[in-house]
């Protein structure tokens, strides 16, 4: 196909269709336009981005390049005014486009309320980024917001603003929150949970008018009660956003109206997402939207296919509170009600059965049988044989065992998964059977779990049943005995509360243990340190023995001293005194390391500090070979003796290590710099590896050369050493920033993919944002660990009694 393509709007809904276009190897052009300034992100995840648990980044569906290698013309930021219907061309700001075929993809506006003040500047909608990045600038330790508005988008406001440390207020017009979605039980217990988190609730509430001078102060409602406010958020629904349809003579209704193809009543014109109506019914949710999207692709490469739609459950995305809702569940003559309580757990499920057929779900606290409920609603079985135990889940049906995976075994292909991108348990299962044996390949082959990350425990579920014993169950555990969070929650939640002490951690999150444990004490230590280096004072006690004793511990009690040998380099006067330190401490072994420095093993712990005075005496530190940190950096001789050097590998290598010494890391971090291609430096199975070619320097990164042996991968290239350093400085930062406490670099960067590590180091703004970090972080904690002793060896012993306890 060689048509011009036109398509207003850069959606989740249009981004999801030109997805499938290229994959079915469509070669138009494409001409995008999109009033925002950018184009499709996931604005499912925006709650997230509110939060603080993701950045903006993270969250970007197609990038810069996405859309340069498929060659589709991006017109971002360019809002399109008209379509002359009769020449076939839109109408923008820049002037005028041809199109052979046209796509209405323009989403909808948020409703506002009719009410004095709603013009104020601090008024804002929940829709986009700029909204988000409007209440994350509102929301700081001690401001105050109020979300008018107690459905989805209303809730991810407030928690998100709460998460910042704002003081939020809820008002509902309702007598309980969610109620299209949740029965008054349910939304009560949503209530109870949200208020002890500090959001304050007040439903049944009225907005009469929001009050201000020259900017929102407060908000005013019918019954008099007034709450002040910094912030006003109103979140109270949204409309098609059909202006441009209407102006062109399309045949609307509530939405532009649409065929079962997503054709509207002008053969060479489409439109998807939630501008549209298709059967009198209006699109809110994700699922159907993808769905549409699926149809207008095949449709646009000449393939039948019809959009029908089909039941969409709902989830709340705010972390820690799990709601699931589905069907129909208002009360009727001749339905039934199924209930279940559990006041201590907060556990309250409700069913509603009519004429034998499960027609409605609402489920707080323990959503886990979700799916297969969802399953019997969409189905429309007969349920009468297994009425007595319906509520109990499919693990108590015709006495099955409770096996956990029970649910899933039960569901059928056709079974929906992930409702925010509509993938079935058959297309898991599909992909699985062709290979995709991890989660994250699941999500690369199917999408699956990719959004807004709810339905991923019942992903890996269809993964242990799919896989057997070839699956690796709870991949992703808690942190520890301590507490259910993960690694990631902890940290997202961190960053999003302020939580600058480990005891403030403990207490926010809810540790089960008092004090923690020598598992998760060292994590939250490292996290806090990475993530507030000018707040958080570095807790010794919750570090590892080596790293308390600066040293590493031998199988008999004693201990190894490294000194720092800079790029591997060193000189006679430091031979010398490692020799005199060899002799005067009686160190039975004197080795040289892998990493090209010399080891002296079997030195006493009370001689530790006595022997490093002696070495910073003269001009040694410390060679953290103990520490989660940067180890060495291996160098060849390179240009200045080498006949095959291309560069000053070994210049370029004590640079980098002066840089990156003593920066704490989730795991240790070695790196290798070869003057050539011959790669004598070994750099292409380092963490970090450089290099050396005529043109420059080709950093690359994720080797690893123990337990498992992994090639590096290319970053960049580049060409000065300047340019080497600050992007090694800034992709060390970004792994600092992001990475799992012990997760080398080749473990993260196969988790988060390389692809988005080079996007973030190619853009020359993340890239000195992210070396400023770095190089603050440094200008505060680089220092020898043992500088300290160097002049005072006597006050070790008090000191030794405190810190190396748990060596002994």
């Amino acid at each position: 196909m060689t048509w011009k393509l036109v398509v207003i709007g850069a959606g989740m809904a249009s981004g999801r269709m030109l997805e499938h276009l290229f994959e079915a190897g469509f070669d138009g052009h494409v001409t995008l336009f999109n009033a925002e300034p950018r184009g499709n992100y996931n604005r499912l995840m925006l709650s997230p981005v509110l939060s603080g648990e993701k950045t903006y980044d993270q969250i970007v569906t197609h990038d810069d390049a996405w859309y340069a290698a498929r060659g589709v013309e991006c017109r971002f930021g360019e809002a399109v005014v008209r379509i002359d219907r009769g020449r076939k061309v839109v109408v923008s700001q820049r002037g005028e486009t041809p199109y052979d075929v046209l796509v209405i993809a323009t989403g909808s506006a948020p409703f506002m309320i009719p009410v004095a003040g709603r013009d104020l500047p601090g008024v804002v909608t929940y829709r986009d980024l700029d909204d988000t990045n409007a209440m994350i600038a509102a929301s700081g330790p001690g401001a105050k917001a109020v979300v008018i508005g107690g459905g989805l988008l209303g809730l991810e406001a407030a928690a998100g603003m709460a998460a910042r440390g704002a003081e939020v207020t809820v008002i509902h017009l309702m007598g309980h929150l969610m109620e299209r979605q949740l029965d008054p039980a349910a939304g009560y217990l949503l209530q109870r949970d949200l208020e002890a988190r500090g959001i304050r609730v007040h439903c049944k509430g009225a907005t009469k008018a929001i009050l201000g001078k020259g900017r929102v102060e407060a908000v005013l409602l019918e019954d008099g009660t007034v709450y002040d406010a910094d912030l006003v958020c109103m979140a109270v629904g949204i409309r098609p956003e059909i202006r441009i349809a209407t102006d062109a003579r399309l045949d609307i209704g509530r939405g532009i109206t649409v065929d079962d193809q997503m054709r509207t009543s002008d053969p060479s014109i489409f439109a998807l997402g939630e501008c549209v109506e298709h059967d009198k019914q209006l699109f809110g949710l994700v699922a159907p939207l993808y769905d549409q999207a699926r149809v207008l692709a095949a449709t646009l490469m000449g393939q039948e296919a019809a959009f029908r739609p089909v039941q969409t459950a709902t989830k709340l995305k705010v972390t820690g509170v799990d709601l699931f809702s589905a069907g129909d569940f208002a009360g009727a003559p001749g339905r039934e009600d199924i209930v279940f309580r559990d006041p201590g757990r907060g556990v309250y499920k409700r069913l509603v059965v009519e004429d034998d057929r499960l027609i409605g779900a609402v489920m707080y606290g323990d959503t886990a049988d979700g799916a297969w409920f969802f399953d019997k609603i969409r189905t429309g079985e007969d349920v009468s044989a297994i009425r007595d135990t319906l509520i109990f889940g499919p693990a108590f049906q015709g006495g099955a065992s409770a096996d956990p995976l029970a649910a899933v075994a039960a569901l059928p292909p056709e079974a929906e998964i992930c409702g925010c991108n509509g993938v079935c348990k058959g297309r898991i299962v599909t992909a699985i059977e062709g290979g995709a044996s991890t989660l994250d390949a699941v999500r690369t082959a199917t999408k699956a779990s990719a959004s807004c990350g709810t339905c991923t425990g019942l992903v890996e579920q269809v993964m242990a049943l799919t896989l057997g014993d070839g699956f690796t169950a709870n991949a992703n555990p808690p942190m520890c005995k301590c507490t259910d969070h993960t690694h990631e929650d902890v940290r997202r939640l961190i960053k999003a509360g302020g939580l600058k002490s480990i005891p403030a951690v403990m207490q926010e999150l809810g540790w089960k243990t008092v004090g923690g444990c020598a598992s998760c004490r060292p994590a939250l230590n490292y996290y806090l340190l990475a993530d507030w280096p000018l707040d958080y004072r570095d807790d010794r006690q919750s570090r590892f023995v080596n790293e308390r004793n600066h040293a590493n511990i031998q199988k008999d009690g004693t201990y190894s001293v490294v000194p720092r040998m800079w790029g591997g380099v060193t000189t006679p006067a430091e031979l010398r005194a490692i020799a005199d330190a060899a002799d005067k401490y009686a160190v039975p072994m004197v080795k040289v390391t892998g990493g090209q420095r010399i080891d002296l093993l079997g030195v006493r712990k009370e001689d530790l500090p006595a022997i490093w005075s002696d070495l910073n005496a003269a001009g040694m530190v410390s060679g953290h070979a103990y520490a989660k940190g940067l180890r060495t950096v291996k160098t060849c001789v390179g240009s200045e003796f080498c006949r095959f050097g291309t560069q000053d590998s070994t210049g370029l290598g004590i640079k980098l290590e002066k840089l990156l010494w003593g920066s704490w890391t989730p795991a240790k971090v070695k790196l290798g710099v070869s003057g050539c291609p011959r790669n004598c430096a070994e750099a292409t199975c380092k963490d970090i590896g450089v290099v050396c070619v005529d043109s420059g320097y080709q950093i690359s990164v994720a080797g690893a050369a123990g337990m498992d042996v992994k090639e590096t991968e290319l970053l960049v290239t580049v060409a000065t050493e300047d340019e080497a350093m600050e992007v090694i400085a800034a992709f060390t930062q970004l792994y600092r920033e992001n990475a799992r406490y012990l997760h080398r670099i080749y473990k993260w960067v196969a988790k988060v993919g390389l692809d988005w590590c080079r996007a973030q180091i190619v853009d020359p703004a993340i890239r000195r944002a992210l070396y400023d970090r770095f190089m603050l972080s440094q200008s505060i904690h680089q220092a020898d660990p043992w500088a300290a002793y160097a002049e005072r060896p006597v006050d070790w012993q008090p000191v030794a009694d405190l810190r190396l306890r748990a060596a002994e």
